[in-house]
């Protein structure tokens, strides 16, 4: 598939003043910030949607099923011009679109409400779903879970139904950051492959890595990406 340079507005090295705008004590600074290389790479460099295209039926689709964190995704997106920065301080108080979970019907470019753990992956199976039976082959969904999210049924679900019905749009990046509380036997990528995913582990702060690992190639097999990550403080 091709790939389209996305417009940016922004630069990484605002993140830091963009997620400080935003306060109160329900920001769960350590799982957001364990996704903002993963969100960062895929808004700048990888996903092909913008601000004008956020309605586009072939628009690429961004699910954020780790959704109980979304100051740095909410960060990204004002970078790259989906909303203006002037609404970051306003995060979680009554009156503001940006809450505590995003909310697909409030923020621009928000695909899915979310917040509630797993969630997101059986959606992205299912909109993969819907855009084939639209005849939509080209747009890609790609969806973002934590490590201890994947303890949901319906995760295990959604896996083992995506690799044998060969769902080459569907796209997981899975943020480790060692919050689950029971490991799995060979590792989360273990678990992709048994049900026949592609499969890459990277340095979920190396960008350049996160890149390769976005953007290698899987024909005929969904995609599944392991960002390895210590939370910044």
């Amino acid at each position: 598939m091709t790939r389209t340079t996305v417009t940016t507005t922004g630069h990484y090295g605002d993140m830091n003043r963009l997620m400080s705008l935003m306060t109160g004590d329900e920001k769960h600074g350590p799982a957001a910030t364990s996704t903002l290389d993963v969100l960062w790479v895929l808004y700048d460099r990888v996903l092909r949607v913008t601000p004008g295209t956020v309605e586009a039926p072939d628009r690429d689709r961004f699910l954020l099923s780790k959704g109980h964190g979304p100051m740095a995704y909410y960060a990204v997106l004002a970078a790259h011009g989906f909303f203006g920065e002037e609404l970051l301080p306003g995060f979680g108080t009554y009156d503001s679109p940006l809450g505590h979970h995003p909310d697909g019907t409030l923020v621009p470019g928000v695909e899915i409400g979310s917040g509630s753990l797993g969630h997101g992956l059986p959606l992205g199976v299912g909109s993969v779903l819907g855009l084939r039976a639209q005849g939509l082959a080209d747009p890609r969904v790609w969806v973002l879970v934590g490590d201890a999210e994947l303890d949901e049924g319906s995760n295990h679900e959604a896996i083992a139904y995506a690799g044998p019905a060969g769902l080459e749009q569907l796209h997981t990046v899975v943020v480790d950051n060692a919050s689950a509380s029971h490991a799995r036997p060979g590792g989360i990528a273990a678990r992709f492959e048994a049900a026949g995913w592609s499969v890459a582990s990277v340095d979920g702060r190396d960008h350049e890595a996160l890149f390769a690992a976005f953007t290698a190639p899987h024909p005929g097999r969904p995609h599944a990406v392991v960002a390895h990550v210590a939370p910044k403080s």
